[in-house]
């Protein structure tokens, strides 16, 4: 039996490039792979930019951006450092509107971390020992609790750390996948170094820096 074709309208690749923001090109053979069905091919540009983040994530990020963003009539106030390789690419629309939306779901969402690495042991401690102590007083056996801990402290990374956390204009997407999409678009590395959150009241910031963790130019 012959493999049946499948016709993708210019409208269709358009409706694609919108929603993800991939080259027309990606857009159109994620369309043609997934035989014309548009969640499936966001699933397929998807995992093709985490595939493409993941081989260029040791490279070098020395240029980027710092952004500032405001909200809440001036009560809550976000600067973020995202980096990438080229001043070529910080320079472009796709970049900036990345920062921006970075930098807004840190107001909203307000992390404490960036990534998982950068959660302090005693953070980590602190929050196992009250998991552990609620599963044991609901009478759960050790090795019960102990599998309910390692479920709560994912649930935990999660709601802390800001490449964990589902992107607030998409709660399908993590914002380590957002980034991983932009990566697959703009083909170089892309990282989030730093950031403050400043509240209207609150007694102290909100201070994240990515540890330095050795990179190696491809």
């Amino acid at each position: 039996m012959g493999t049946t074709s499948v016709n993708i309208s210019a409208t269709q690749v358009k409706d694609l490039r919108e929603k993800t923001g991939a080259p027309m090109m990606d857009c159109k053979q994620a369309l043609t792979e997934a035989k014309g069905d548009m969640e499936q091919a966001v699933v397929i540009l998807r995992k093709k930019g985490v595939s493409v983040a993941a081989k260029k994530s040791t490279r070098v990020t020395s240029e980027g951006a710092v952004t500032s963003y405001i909200h809440a009539g001036g009560k809550i106030g976000v600067l973020v450092e995202v980096n990438c390789e080229s001043d070529f690419v910080a320079r472009t629309d796709d970049f900036k509107e990345l920062v921006h939306d970075i930098a807004m779901h840190i107001a909203a969402s307000d992390p404490k971390f960036v990534r998982k690495e950068d959660v302090t042991k005693a953070d980590f401690e602190r929050e196992k020992d009250i998991y552990l102590a609620q599963a044991v007083a609901s009478g759960k056996p050790p090795n019960i609790a102990e599998k309910m801990v390692a479920g709560k402290m994912e649930k935990f990374y999660e709601e802390v750390c800001l490449l964990e956390q589902p992107f607030i204009k998409d709660q399908t997407v993590s914002i380590a996948q957002l980034i991983a999409t932009k990566i697959g678009k703009l083909a170089e590395n892309i990282s989030v170094r730093r950031f403050a959150r400043f509240k209207v009241g609150d007694a102290g910031e909100t201070v994240a820096v990515t540890k330095p963790t050795e990179q190696k130019a491809e």
